[in-house]
């Protein structure tokens, strides 16, 4: 095949954009990831962060829910729930009822909630609110994420922070270094090609240009992807978070398909590969109108994904040194609009998970009786909890990657054994 068809097919097929990234050094298939594993796991690496980013805005006053306080009923008395049916926490917080996964891992002590998380000066933007949780610096905005400076800080190679993103988040980015990013989504492949035909796309050419040739060697690990991603699901992969149903995304950004990430994820952890961040998302947060149905379906999405992947965690060494952490760019309104649902509000809850979790309720619920402009307010520091994050599970010094920022450790994990 000579080289203009190839590149017209690569060009096609949307694989430039990869391999784009691939010259830099931060794509990698599942399958080059998995390859990646040592025999036995480096002394230090044993800790792992998932962070699960809930794109648009999750309504954090209907996922941990204040059913005791009248206020809430009354600000949305379409969208309140009733306090019998709420999961409680205790006698004036409880969890949205489609999280009875959460509930359990509650129960089971292996749930955080970090109440009342924001930033100064909130931004209702949600580009740029989600720059200020990705980069960590609300004041201004910087080229760099807060997972990209610690791989620039440790000199860390690209496979140390992974995004199953359809594309690598700013999160990742650092000045000299970037993270990997690995799509999980099958090709659109023109109809009538022979196997052997598409094996042969990925293939050297004597005298082909370098990038090129990279181009084709991603192509490669693409359909090695594919191939894998197609394949059924060991007998040992619990059989739920495959088959649920994703709801689109929305334009606010993250992938439907959050199952599916986590099983990745999972895998890797299995297979010992030295991966120390995963970033995976779920997109469609951004409920301004008829909030309950869509809302509910992507809790029940978050539960089902969240609490299977915990329970798997919860059977290995490896998984048991995992820690999950949700979070979303900012909550909602108090108060419900016109259309039945929320617009773009501040402060929301952030979600710790996993065996090395010290389980509880942290921080205060922010009032609904002294509000901003309609809004809540924040009670803690979105750089607490991640500085407390890079401390504890990346055993690094936060304040050496949060700017201008001095972080006060919160007790969110259990002390070490």
């Amino acid at each position: 095949m000579d080289a203009l068809t190839r590149r017209r097919f690569l060009l096609a097929s949307g694989v430039t954009g990869a391999a784009a990234l691939a010259a830099g050094g931060a794509t990698l298939g599942l399958t080059q990831l998995l390859r990646k594993a040592p025999d036995t796991a480096p002394a230090g690496a044993g800790q792992t962060l998932v962070l699960v980013t809930l794109y648009g805005g999750n309504d954090g006053l209907n996922t941990v829910i204040p059913y005791a306080d009248s206020r809430y009923h009354s600000a949305r008395p379409e969208l309140a729930y009733a306090p019998e049916a709420v999961l409680p926490l205790d006698d004036r917080l409880g969890l949205n009822p489609q999280l009875t996964g959460l509930k359990r891992l509650w129960d089971d002590k292996r749930l955080a909630v970090v109440l009342g998380v924001g930033y100064p000066r909130p931004d209702r933007s949600h580009f740029r609110s989600m720059d200020i949780w990705q980069t960590a610096s609300p004041a201004e905005p910087i080229y760099s994420g807060w997972v990209g400076r610690w791989l620039d800080g440790t000199r860390a190679s690209p496979e140390a922070a992974v995004s199953f993103e359809p594309a690598l988040p700013p999160l990742l980015a650092g000045e000299t270094r970037a993270g990997a990013c690995v799509s999980l989504h099958g090709l659109n492949l023109p109809s009538g090609l022979e196997p052997e035909r598409l094996g042969a796309l990925g293939r050297a050419e004597p005298g082909e240009p370098a990038m090129q040739a990279r181009a084709a060697a991603a192509y490669t690990d693409l359909l090695r992807i594919d191939h894998l991603m197609r394949e059924p699901s060991p007998a040992t992969e619990p059989a739920g978070p495959g088959d649920i149903r994703p709801m689109p995304a929305t334009g606010t950004g993250g992938s439907s398909a959050l199952a599916a990430q986590l099983t990745a994820v999972a895998r890797c952890v299995e297979a010992g590969v030295p991966t120390r961040v995963y970033s995976v998302s779920l997109g469609g947060f951004d409920t301004h109108a008829e909030e309950r149905a869509g809302h509910e379906m992507l809790l029940g999405q978050l539960d089902q994904a969240l609490t299977a992947f915990v329970d798997r965690m919860a059977r290995t060494e490896a998984g048991r040194q995992v820690t999950v952490v949700v979070y979303s760019e900012f909550g909602r309104r108090v108060r419900a609009n016109a259309s039945d649902g929320t617009d773009h509000g501040t402060a929301g809850p952030v979600l710790l998970l996993g065996a090395r979790v010290a389980a509880g309720l942290y921080g205060e619920q922010p009032s609904l009786a002294d509000l901003d402009d309609g809004d809540l307010k924040a009670n803690v520091d979105f750089r607490q909890v991640f500085g407390t994050v890079i401390g504890s599970v990346l055993q690094a010094d936060p304040n050496r990657y949060l700017p201008d920022f001095q972080v006060t450790p919160l007790p969110l994990f259990l002390p070490a054994s």
